[in-house]
């Protein structure tokens, strides 16, 4: 099941989605083509948890872990990391700026990202892997367009066999199975964290912050409407 779009306009031109978008594009380019090589710099800008609980850094040439909370958000792990990041914060993330205004969306997506980043630092706390990839901060769209679109229609890709079918789901189902995926593959995992993969907890507290504040981020106007 791929989403690719969704049936619900917007008033505003999304220029900080798109920007932040770009902005992934153009670093993972500059990743996958820098001279000193991938593994070098996922370890000097990835967020690796022993540092971000002990605000100490986890290996010599790494930057100062309060700045790689942010510089982790852009970084990605291949064409399919940053792939489907991406086609995910294209589809729900213009209509959380629509809603939040371009500089609250843009503040929003930052601080899903950080809570993200410690939510899977508290459940790896041992661990001196990097994590890497914005979908810590675009579990946060998604939390938030989950309550604040639950019916809204989103153009999903449906895989039967040889076949493919494109269908019209409320974003409710596509989101929330995407919400369970995480949870359980996160439980699942519990324990394997420390030892690198998919940081399955920061999904989790992104998503979560993502939809228990988003009302909270919303400007007045939005409530007399």
């Amino acid at each position: 099941m791929i989403p690719f779009k969704d049936d619900n306009p917007t008033s505003i031109f999304p220029f900080v989605t798109i920007g932040i978008i770009a902005i992934n594009i153009l670093v993972y380019i500059w990743e996958i083509m820098s001279p000193a090589g991938e593994q070098f710099i996922v370890y000097k800008y990835g967020a690796i948890p022993l540092g971000l609980l002990s605000f100490e850094r986890a290996q010599p040439l790494q930057l100062h872990p309060a700045l790689t909370i942010f510089s982790s958000m852009f970084l990605h792990g291949g064409l399919l990391h940053i792939g489907g990041n991406m086609l995910y914060l294209w589809i729900f993330g213009n209509n959380i700026e629509d809603m939040l205004g371009h500089f609250r969306f843009f503040m929003f997506y930052l601080i899903s990202g950080i809570v993200a980043a410690y939510s899977h630092a508290i459940m790896a706390s041992s661990s001196a892997v990097p994590m890497i990839g914005a979908s810590g901060a675009v579990a946060g769209v998604l939390g938030a367009y989950l309550l604040l679109f639950p019916r809204a229609r989103v153009h999903t890709l449906i895989f039967l066999g040889f076949f493919v079918k494109v269908v019209k789901i409320p974003a409710l189902i596509v989101i929330g199975f995407w919400a369970i995926i995480q949870v359980v593959n996160g439980l699942l995992t519990q324990g394997i964290a420390a030892q690198g993969g998919v940081a399955w907890f920061a999904h989790v507290g992104g998503f979560l912050l993502g939809l228990l504040t988003i009302k909270l981020w919303l400007p007045k106007r939005r409530f007399r409407e």
